[in-house]
């Protein structure tokens, strides 16, 4: 036996229950990003599908690069400034099972860091659905690389790091309504103005090819939503649970008040609609649902399904191209989450982990809303003109534009950019002419080539 003294101190007591809600948490989160990419992918045109899903994949890849490089300490490194952290933590170094995180006691920092690495992946694959069918892959790749860095690791550490500006301030966030559903959607706005709009915009129907797939990856969403608010409070316990319940009946309702709103004017019950419903709940009840009462659930869905429905009208009046709403869905139901957080926090709530904290509206902290507007107000400002500045740069320089030709528009991004389809098993379809009732057979590689808005293929 070694006669040296051991002078390591002893590990942390970590419950190993919470650990292993985390870590399942972290899958879960990891679920929703090929779901988005199959909600996205059904919304499109089937020549734009597989490139939807792929972008999805790029966002992991890149981002967890990226946070294993600097992303992690930048956003939560000790000693932060009060908008950015350091490079204390850059490469994981001295992120350990032994260690504690700044942010939490309940888990280790290393279990806490992978678990913050799927919320950094997910977001930047949200905000660039907005420019679907027209947006080059690899300047894509690249954008994510430098938007995470400037614009995510930036806002995720003012709102969740102890030395943030508005985690000092009070802002309540539980899970990303402001780092993960503001910045994209936001974002998303600046990226379908820099790129344009589809060729046909305004004059093509654009019609989702696959509403099953739509279907599919709204149920990803849902699914893994468990793990990106339940898990967001790092431990196994009520509060926990309160935060799954409150998320699966905001997503619930915010589906059939979408669905209401739909039929209301197309007396159809839309599948479309109510997975659009239940995504923008989801987004809605983000950042409240560690800190509201189950009864709110209800309420942040039907204003969720409501105010985003209305939200789609927006690129209408303004003329812009966000081929899949996700500014409607996420920057405004972001909105909408941080503000009703402001109002239903309730001390509860907070009492389940026995925290003394004031509250929302329903408790009489009045200066609560105050805290919530400035983060959001801040997030919006600082994203929409940053994310323009990066991709503006970006487009101009030689190799790096940001949008495809028309023939690479026309033939579709599957095809141009990838290379590959996404169906490769469809040999002939049928093309019928909508005015005269006419139908041929034609061969799927002419399917790009059919200009005639009268003729439809089914």
């Amino acid at each position: 036996m070694s006669n040296t003294t051991n002078t390591t101190a002893p590990p942390v007591p970590y419950q190993s229950g919470d650990i292993a809600w985390t870590l399942t948490s972290t899958a879960l989160v990891f679920i929703m990003i090929p779901g988005v990419g199959y909600f996205y992918s059904g919304m499109a045109r089937s020549k734009n599908a597989l490139s939807l899903i792929m972008l999805g994949m790029l966002s992991v890849g890149v981002v967890s690069f990226q946070w294993w490089l600097w992303g992690y300490s930048l956003t939560f490194g000790p000693s932060a400034s009060h908008f950015i952290g350091n490079l204390d933590h850059a490469f994981l170094l001295n992120v350990g099972f032994e260690q504690q995180s700044s942010i939490t006691t309940t888990v280790p920092a290393l279990v806490y860091a992978i678990y913050q690495c799927m919320f950094a992946a997910i977001t930047p694959a949200l905000a660039i659905g907005s420019a679907a069918e027209r947006g080059r892959i690899a300047p894509a790749s690249i954008f994510i690389f430098v938007w995470s860095t400037i614009v995510y690791d930036v806002v995720a550490c003012w709102t969740w790091n102890i030395d943030g500006w508005a985690a000092k301030l009070g802002t309540l966030d539980f899970a990303g309504g402001t780092p993960v559903h503001i910045s994209s959607g936001t974002a998303a706005l600046a990226y379908c103005i820099i790129v344009g709009k589809r060729h046909g915009h305004g004059t093509d129907e654009f019609k989702p090819h696959n509403i099953a797939n739509v279907v599919l990856g709204a149920a990803l969403l849902w699914f893994g939503w468990f793990g990106f608010n339940g898990g967001s409070e790092l431990a196994a316990n009520t509060r926990a649970a309160t935060a799954c319940v409150v998320t699966n009946l905001a997503a619930a309702v915010g589906g059939l008040v979408w669905t209401l709103m739909d039929f209301r004017l197309e007396k159809k019950i839309s599948a479309l609609g109510f997975c659009s419903g239940v995504v923008a709940g989801l987004v809605a009840i983000t950042p409240a649902s560690g800190y509201v009462e189950a009864y709110s659930g209800a309420i942040f869905g039907i204003a969720a399904g409501v105010i985003c429905n209305l939200a789609v009208k927006l690129k209408h009046i303004f003329d812009f191209d966000d081929a899949l709403d996700v500014f409607a869905v996420h920057a405004v139901g972001g909105l909408v989450g941080n503000i009703l957080t402001g109002i239903f926090a309730s001390r509860k709530v907070f009492a389940l982990d026995s925290l003394d904290h004031p509250g929302g509206w329903i408790d009489g902290n009045w200066i609560q809303m105050g805290y919530q507007l400035a983060n959001s107000g801040a997030a919006i400002a600082y994203t929409f003109v940053m994310t323009y500045i990066i991709l503006f740069v970006m487009d101009k320089i030689p190799g790096l534009s940001l949008r495809v030709d028309l023939d690479s528009e026309t033939k579709g991004l599957d095809e141009s950019e990838l290379g590959e389809l996404a169906y490769y098993h469809v040999d002939r379809l049928v093309a019928v002419n909508t005015r005269t009732g006419e139908t041929k057979t034609i061969k799927e590689e002419t399917i790009h080539q059919q200009n005639d808005t009268n003729v439809s293929i089914v």
